[in-house]
């Protein structure tokens, strides 16, 4: 397989994100997480359409989930916080009835890659990604470490139209168009 390094035969395509952040504690003054993340998309060139902080209570994430899910505003979803082994730990849950296709490569690679860091304890990570629709949405911890390991390693690229071999953002068209 060729893997193309040159990214300047594409352009960059700015996407819009809807920010989730999933805590009984963080407010908007403190949202470590979130920031994190918002940072990091908004240096990359992207869009936050839309920023959220809900409770662990799996129909709160789910009502806020699914409105962003039927936002054309909105491409993809990153949610932080939620996806430990604890009882309030409600995000993947929250999440299973809105999946369309489940994106478990995201996940994998997420804890395949945190081993390095973190050792065995990546296996309590339930860090996912799933097509929603027509809304990619993607589960990360909720330590702004791990929001930063799995954007660093995983997600600004496959967010950037001119990865090779391919990326999420490339598929967005076929999959806003596209009837099964």
């Amino acid at each position: 397989m060729f893997y193309c390094t040159d990214m300047s035969e594409r352009p960059f395509i700015p996407v819009g994100v809807g920010v989730l952040t999933v805590s009984d504690t963080r407010t908007a003054a403190d949202d470590r997480s979130g920031d994190t993340i918002v940072e990091l998309l908004t240096a990359a060139g992207h869009t936050i359409a839309a920023r959220a902080i809900v409770t662990d209570d799996r129909d709160l994430i789910r009502e806020q989930l699914r409105a962003w899910i039927a936002d054309p505003a909105i491409e993809i979803v990153i949610a932080t916080g939620g996806t430990g082994v604890t009882p309030r730990d409600v995000t993947p849950e929250a999440l299973a009835p809105l999946i369309t296709k489940p994106i478990p490569g995201f996940g994998e690679l997420f804890r395949w890659l945190s081993y390095s860091d973190i050792g065995a304890s990546t296996i309590q990570s339930r860090a996912e990604a799933a097509l929603c629709d027509r809304t990619y949405v993607f589960l990360l911890p909720g330590s702004p470490s791990a929001c930063r390991f799995a954007m660093d390693k995983i997600l600004l690229s496959q967010l950037d139209n001119r990865t090779r071999p391919c990326n999420f953002v490339m598929l967005l068209p076929r999959i806003r168009t596209e009837r099964p």
